[in-house]
């Protein structure tokens, strides 16, 4: 892993981002919602300089997420897939998994049962 960044926990959420391999792995623990989403969404931004952006959102540390989760998820798609990039969910589970399945994101956004598993498809 290097470059490792770490977003100070806002009302409940942490993010740390780590590269492991040329893939931008975020780590996300506590709650996603109207009040937490905006970091969310400020960690998934693409940096400027990446050529074929690659990321992993790790949700294994989320113990809830709204819709405000699922917006921030789907315009991360949306940009990495205009910059010909990828988004890869792992370790989502619970109501978290749960409510990824009944909005149909896990159709649009490949999801994996660890990080391992992510980076490794």
């Amino acid at each position: 892993m290097t470059d490792k960044k770490e977003t100070p926990e806002p009302d409940g959420l942490a993010i740390t981002s780590a590269t492991v391999g040329g893939v931008e792995v975020v780590t996300v623990r506590g709650e996603i919602d109207y009040h937490t989403g905006r970091h969310l969404r400020q960690a998934l931004s693409l940096p400027e300089d990446t050529a074929v952006p690659r990321m992993v959102v790790d949700l294994s540390g989320v113990t809830f997420m709204d819709s405000s989760g699922i917006n921030v998820l789907i315009a991360a798609r949306a940009a990495l897939c205009d910059a010909n990039g990828r988004l890869r969910l792992a370790g989502a589970g619970g109501s978290v998994l749960r409510t990824l399945q009944l909005v149909g994101l896990d159709k649009i956004i490949d999801c994996y049962p660890t990080v391992r598993e992510a980076l490794d498809a």
